[in-house]
């Protein structure tokens, strides 16, 4: 079934709680950087998206045994060491912090997006 708010906000709407999820997955890997044998973890966000998008618009079926809706996990992998650490730690503080930075930058768009949305339709509704 169609969701009329989702189809208004199109990805962004399914991308915010993505977004949201990478940086706290970066926060976790900034707080762990001295951790032993941490290993740093990321998003694939491109393949959630996907996935959530697929979802979102499930493709029609003329059999009952035709996969639709399939569910794949979570997208976490373990992100390479730039460097080679003793303690077996793979966090890079710097890397880190460049893509956290990042993370916050596609979120703030993403809510910007999704702001000019609502108050686009509230200007409709309110005829001002």
């Amino acid at each position: 079934m169609s969701n009329p708010i989702r189809d208004y906000l199109g990805v962004h709407a399914a991308a915010l709680p993505l977004r949201e999820q990478r940086m706290q997955l970066i926060a976790s890997n900034l707080s762990n950087a001295d951790t032993p044998h941490y290993k740093a973890r990321d998003l694939n966000f491109q393949a959630v998206l996907e996935n959530a998008a697929r979802q979102a618009a499930p493709l029609q079926t003329s059999d009952a045994r035709h996969l639709n809706g399939l569910e794949f996990g979570p997208q976490i992998y373990e992100r390479q060491g730039v460097q080679p650490s003793l303690d077996g730690n793979t966090v890079d503080a710097d890397t880190e912090r460049a893509a956290y930075g990042r993370a916050a930058l596609e979120y703030r768009a993403s809510l910007s997006f999704i702001e000019s949305k609502v108050r686009t339709m509230l200007t409709a509704i309110t005829g001002q």
